[in-house]
């Protein structure tokens, strides 16, 4: 069967490193870290105080104040990061067929911060039932994806993928498969996740996942060092425009790149730990190269799931090392964590984005925070510590991880 081939036509964001693709393109090159103290409630008394926030934020800027009560913030920045991809690809009513424009956008955790408002709250009554008549529809995963649709008129496909930290590269694989197989000739796709709460950071507290670097928070993130504590919680929305090739030319679209292909596989192994050899990680791989009918060779750079964990980071290197052998130390390897935290189900999504613009303009960006090798790692790979890297980039691969042993992988390439 001869697929349809698949681009992306439009891109938005909101991250810790820029509220724009321009400006975290920037900082992202530049190495900038987006870690500091939290400031969206008193941390003080946790183990970890600090995380990678999204900064100048106000939903009012893009809705009323009515409309922004009744979201939660990960549905919040969903919207507006829709609203500049779809503005980015000059995407209105008149030039598409809204039937046939869908929506697939994921997020793993949904709103936990209003569960915790509303538990809160009904913890401090009487035990008199008071909840907030929007509080199911704030906090469901799928809501964003529905507020999306909703807020553009568009009707084809509409549904959320939730598989923990993957689960916007999973949203995408879907939007991919929707095009390829007829289905739609638009999906907007990605995903979105602010967690950063007392529930959040004391969950993952609890779990000895996150960094308690409280010390020296911009260098906590640091990925493949000997001395790497756990990750670092980010928030973020990330929305990119898939769409068939043959309909973004006809409405002259501009075109970022091709999407490649794509994989998804499962550890099997264990509900947080990754597989200790990398299984689930080098089958994904193996699997979304095969689906973009490309060989190992030709790819140039891997934005890793890389989050700063001790066991996650080796598995990951040994499983590139097997698929991908001597051609290994050919690649450019970097994790953006390093910089803008671990985004949870928006990871995915703002991943792909960075793998987009290093397609785009040949740059890789770095791993920064490095300062210590780990002997358990091949010193021979090219980690692209410290500072971007200039080589062509004519395929980059972004690989996921989630909690249950989901992983996903999405290769995206220079589009000819």
């Amino acid at each position: 069967m001869v697929f349809k081939r698949i681009v992306v036509t439009g891109m938005g964001c909101l991250t810790p490193l820029g509220n724009s693709i321009p400006e975290f393109w920037n900082n992202l090159r530049n190495g900038i870290s987006g870690c500091d103290f939290i400031t969206q409630f008193d941390a003080s008394k946790f183990k970890t105080r600090f995380a990678c926030e999204i900064k100048n934020f106000d939903p009012t800027a893009y809705m009323d104040r009515k409309e922004a009560r009744k979201l939660d913030r990960f549905s919040q920045t969903a919207i507006v990061a829709s609203d500049f991809a779809v503005q980015d690809a000059g995407i209105d009513r008149d030039n598409v067929n809204v039937d046939r424009v869908g929506v697939v956008y994921a997020s793993g955790i949904g709103g936990l911060i209003t569960f915790q408002e509303e538990v809160m709250n009904f913890a401090k009554g009487d035990g008199t039932p008071r909840f907030n008549p929007f509080f199911i529809p704030k906090m469901i995963s799928d809501i964003a994806a529905g507020h999306i649709s909703m807020r553009h008129g568009f009707r084809g496909p509409n549904f959320s993928v939730v598989s923990a930290c993957a689960s916007s590269s999973n949203a995408m694989m879907e939007a991919l498969n929707l095009i390829r197989l007829g289905k739609s000739d638009i999906i907007i796709t990605g995903g979105a996740e602010c967690v950063i709460s007392e529930a959040g950071i004391g969950g993952f507290n609890a779990m000895k996942a996150l960094s308690e670097r409280n010390d020296d928070p911009k260098t906590a993130s640091r990925p493949y060092d000997k001395d790497r504590d756990g990750f670092v919680m980010g928030e973020g929305a990330g929305v990119l425009v898939f769409e068939e090739l043959e309909h973004a030319l006809a409405r002259g679209a501009k075109i970022y790149c091709e999407v490649a292909g794509a994989g998804a596989t499962a550890d099997a192994h264990h509900i947080t730990a990754p597989h200790p050899d990398g299984l689930g990680a080098k089958n994904v791989m193996i699997q979304a190269l095969d689906d973009a009918g490309l060989q190992p060779t030709d790819i140039d750079y891997i934005n890793t799931h890389g989050t700063s964990t001790p066991l996650g980071d080796i598995a990951e290197v040994k499983a590139i090392q097997a698929v991908f052998g001597e051609h290994a130390y050919k690649l450019n390897i970097s994790s953006t964590k390093s910089m803008t935290g671990h985004c949870l189900g928006a990871a995915g999504v703002i991943e792909a984005i960075a793998c987009i613009m290093s397609v785009q303009n040949d740059i890789v960006p770095p791993t920064i925070n490095h300062f210590t090798d780990d002997p358990e790692l091949d010193s021979r790979l090219n980690f692209t510590f410290g500072e971007a890297q200039k080589r062509v980039v004519n395929a980059a691969l972004s690989n996921t991880f989630g909690f249950g042993g989901h992983n996903a992988c999405v290769i995206f390439k220079k589009y000819s």
